[in-house]
């Protein structure tokens, strides 16, 4: 009885969690006296502790990730649909289709960081870790590169969050990715309907070519790939990129090994994976009434799984709060567990090792321009940071 009640609580969230830099101390005190709680004002219960988070990600018979929303996606698909459509594309994301995209990736690092020459201070996010993801996915899906910056405008509206939960925020907060998602829609139908007339050696012709079970994909199912790949393929990687410079930064002993052997910039990613992952947080939703580690659920609550909070997880992780480039094993659930394991991790990791290794090349002596205040993306899904000012020499 006295553990289920510990296990069991109201959601105490402080006030602008999400601009809060690193609020694993709120993470810690939730493991530790409320590691499953109900917020009623959403109907969700928040899980915090890494065997269950893990749970919720794997089990996906009682945690759906079926939204129902109005723009369907291989992460709102269970099995057997959501294995069948993530065959199709996971051709583009094979370890040897990735590895062949390594020239180009390294190519495009190079031409941003000469558009950098001679300058003092940069912003790693604007100049780097925003532009790179966004051109690697849309040279992926055929897009002009005119249409990067509204790319990431739209991006940037589906995956944020709220700084409060009040109603009319989140209503505000809905009826912005509402558009942003038609705009999308619109967007991509365009064109898809124009790869029909006229196929290009790019993702999208290829979804337009492939057949499950015999038939053609529908328009329909034609976005819902778009969407993923555009929103998934560079938001995360951004992301993974910018907190592990930051980190970086914070670790000025690691920086100066990593500057000196680039080989260990692999085992650094991997680590800030867990220190500071790029994916906060993922939703499913109860699929029966159950009952989850002496926790009643009831058909239909959601149930957010705080991978933020897991990474640093003392039952599963020695010293957590410590960034260990040397940690093993290295468990983190970063892109999520099960069947729904991130398709692009490795293509993130891959971008995110070219770039940090060419600017370890490239700009000497960086350090984090301190006079400026870092503002955190307002999003309980993503984490990562609006802008990383260094100075360079």
């Amino acid at each position: 009885m006295e553990e289920r009640q510990k296990s069991y609580g109201l959601l105490v969230r402080p006030r602008g969690l999400v601009e809060t830099d690193l609020p694993h101390n709120w993470f810690k005190r939730m493991r530790e006296n409320s590691p499953i709680s109900f917020d009623p004002d959403r109907n969700c219960w928040d899980v915090f502790c890494y065997k269950d988070v893990q749970k919720v990600l794997q089990n996906y018979k009682q945690f759906s990730s079926n939204r129902n929303g109005s723009f369907p996606t291989l992460l709102s698909l269970d099995p057997p649909t959501h294995r069948r459509y993530r065959n199709i594309v996971s051709q583009a994301f094979t370890p040897k289709a990735i590895q062949a995209l390594s020239p180009r990736i390294k190519a495009l690092t190079n031409e941003l960081l000469a558009s950098l020459k001679g300058k003092c201070e940069i912003d790693i996010v604007a100049d780097i870790a925003f532009p790179l993801p966004v051109i690697v996915i849309s040279e992926m899906l055929g897009v002009p590169s005119e249409d990067r910056e509204k790319f990431k405008e739209w991006s940037n509206i589906v995956v944020s969050g709220t700084q409060t939960l009040s109603p009319d925020e989140m209503n505000e907060l809905k009826a912005k990715q509402g558009k942003a998602i038609q705009d999308l829609r619109n967007y991509f139908y365009q064109i898809v309907e124009k790869r029909r007339d006229d196929p290009k050696n790019d993702l999208v012709s290829t979804l337009i070519a492939a057949e499950v079970d015999g038939e053609k994909l529908s328009v329909e199912e034609l976005l819902s790939f778009c969407f993923l790949l555009l929103v998934a393929g560079n938001e995360t990687t951004t992301n993974l990129i910018g907190n592990t410079m930051l980190t970086l930064f914070e670790h000025p002993n690691v920086l100066d090994q990593v500057y000196k052997d680039h080989s260990l910039v692999s085992a650094v990613i991997e680590e800030s994976l867990r220190y500071r992952s790029p994916v906060h947080s993922m939703n499913r939703f109860v699929t029966e009434d159950m009952n989850f580690n002496g926790i009643n659920l009831k058909k239909g609550q959601e149930v957010l799984a705080w991978i933020g909070s897991a990474n640093r997880d003392e039952t599963v992780f020695t010293r957590p709060e410590n960034f260990d480039v040397n940690r093993s094993p290295n468990n983190y659930l970063s892109f999520g567990s099960g069947v729904h394991f991130c398709l692009g991790s490795q293509l993130a990791k891959l971008e995110a090792n070219i770039c940090i290794t060419e600017m370890l090349k490239t700009l000497p002596n960086m350090k984090l321009d301190k006079t400026r205040e870092l503002t955190i993306i307002s999003s309980t899904f993503v984490y990562g940071y609006k802008e990383l000012p260094v100075t360079i020499g």
